[in-house]
């Protein structure tokens, strides 16, 4: 009988074990294979030194000229926008989250609907909404104007690249952090206030530490597609900055295949391993190291 459940449960698993295999792992393997290849696919490390060692010159605002590592530099300058998306969207998603997951099952239907309802939009919709939105005689600065309030410049900026990001990949740090709350056992709730803690201790000690799976697959969920994203900046900044995503695109449409697919291959191992480093210390500060 227990051979048969095994049998049943393999035979479940193969569509997905296909899926995966052709979908996943084969175009990871070719990202790989062009990483270490030349035009005439002959091996070569050339790809992953040249991203670590090409170097370009910028003018600073003082005429000064200074020389910076042209793709750490972009790298940087992805994951520091990344990772301020990432923490907004954590710090306002967690308590919607929290209050989602607390609600009547009527009114968590309802939030639930309001959270999905953006992403049933088109992606580049979304982004042209908030060109509309945020460019100098756009909504914002209309709306400030007519209030009497001097406009505001923030289309072309960072701050307007954030926006985007936090906008479009805010739903993937909610739902994770819901599904787990959602599931909370309450007496765990109670006991910890039977033992002495407040409403701020039962958050601390005992509702963010076992919610902490879904803020890890928030944080991924967020972070990844935030890291890599090239649609956003080319249009909420002008254009005026590159992020890794737009030099993997410009290195795609110079057909420098082998190059971009040593970024994207340098990019997946470095976020690998990142998240393989929080799953560590998550697991050994919640779990005791389990």
């Amino acid at each position: 009988m227990k051979k048969n459940s095994h049998t049943g449960l393999n035979i479940a698993l193969l569509p997905y074990s296909v899926w995966s295999l052709i979908f996943i792992l084969v175009p990871l393997v070719f990202v790989a294979y062009y990483a270490f290849t030349d035009d005439n696919f002959a091996f070569t490390t050339e790809n992953i030194t040249r991203f670590f060692t090409a170097t370009s010159n910028i003018t600073e605002d003082d005429g000064t000229v200074r020389e910076i590592r042209t793709y750490l530099t972009i790298f940087m300058r992805s994951l520091k926008l990344a990772a301020i998306s990432t923490l907004v969207c954590l710090l306002f998603g967690y308590p919607m989250a929290y209050i989602m997951a607390r609600a009547k099952e009527k009114t968590q239907k309802t939030l639930i609907t309001l959270v999905m309802i953006p992403m049933w939009m088109n992606f580049l919709i979304r982004t042209y909404a908030w060109m509309t939105i945020l460019q100098d005689t756009g909504i914002l600065n209309g709306f400030l104007g007519f209030l009497g309030f001097n406009k505001v410049h923030i289309i072309g900026t960072e701050t307007a690249v954030i926006i985007g990001m936090v906008y479009d990949y805010f739903p993937y740090m909610i739902l994770p952090i819901y599904s787990i709350l959602a599931k909370l056992d309450l007496r765990l709730l109670e006991a910890a206030r039977d033992l002495g803690c407040n409403g701020f201790s039962v958050l601390k000690r005992v509702v963010f530490p076992l919610s902490m799976p879904g803020v890890i697959s928030g944080i991924t969920m967020v972070l990844i597609p935030s890291i890599s994203t090239f649609y956003i900046s080319q249009k909420l900044g002008n254009g005026k900055f590159f992020l890794i995503g737009d030099a993997i695109e410009g290195q795609y449409i110079a057909n420098n295949l082998h190059f971009a697919a040593a970024i994207a291959f340098i990019l997946m191992i470095i976020l690998l391993a990142c998240m393989a480093l929080v799953k560590y210390f998550t697991a050994k500060h919640v779990y005791g190291g389990e």
